[in-house]
């Protein structure tokens, strides 16, 4: 099985390198830096908004934005999938902030797929503990829900993490720390 990191291109920065150079002028380019961090910020995203639909929207804003300024895309010595999640976290923002001025009801909430052979009981209660554990981090402010996201989803190193984020490998651990700790809180006062 292939790592995570080695499939959203973390750590390979050579090749990113000039990838992202010639996607600045060639579309074929940056069609392929789009297959390979496509998957992983829909994911991201996905975990944030909790709906298939916006989570697609969202995604597809994400490379039009990547496309409209790659041109002025700079290297700093982070990989080109820190600036993507970027975009992705600037928009997920947006969408909360304009979600909050306009309230809407949703229907369906996050549905978790049963697992074959497990009783109709069983799947039920699976199914109650995942949205206990989904409302629980919900209620987390939104920089320890990307953190999660990004250490448990996307299984990113604590380094990776924080060049993402914008912080150092030793904030990540120390914002890790205050996650759990205000997550099994959130968990203890939901049951």
């Amino acid at each position: 099985m292939q790592d995570p990191r080695a499939e959203a291109g973390i750590g390979l920065t050579e090749n990113e390198d000039l990838l992202v150079r010639r996607a600045k002028h060639d579309a074929d380019a940056f069609g392929e830096l789009y297959e390979r961090y496509v998957d992983r910020i829909y994911n991201y995203i996905f975990y944030r908004v909790g709906d298939v639909a916006e989570a697609e929207d969202l995604t597809a804003r994400v490379f039009y934005q990547a496309l409209g300024n790659i041109g002025s895309y700079k290297t700093r010595g982070v990989p080109f999938a820190a600036w993507l999640y970027r975009i992705a976290h600037n928009l997920v923002a947006n969408w909360y902030r304009d979600r909050s001025r306009h309230k809407n009801v949703r229907l369906d909430d996050i549905a978790t797929l049963p697992a074959s052979g497990d009783s109709p009981h069983q799947r039920a209660e699976q199914n109650e503990e995942a949205q206990i554990l989904l409302r629980a981090i919900r209620k987390l402010p939104a920089r320890q829900q990307e953190l999660l996201i990004l250490k448990f989803s996307e299984c990113l190193s604590n380094e990776e993490i924080g060049q993402i984020m914008g912080c150092t490998e030793g904030a990540v651990k120390a914002l890790y720390h205050r996650t759990l700790i205000a997550l099994r809180k959130e968990l203890r006062d939901a049951l």
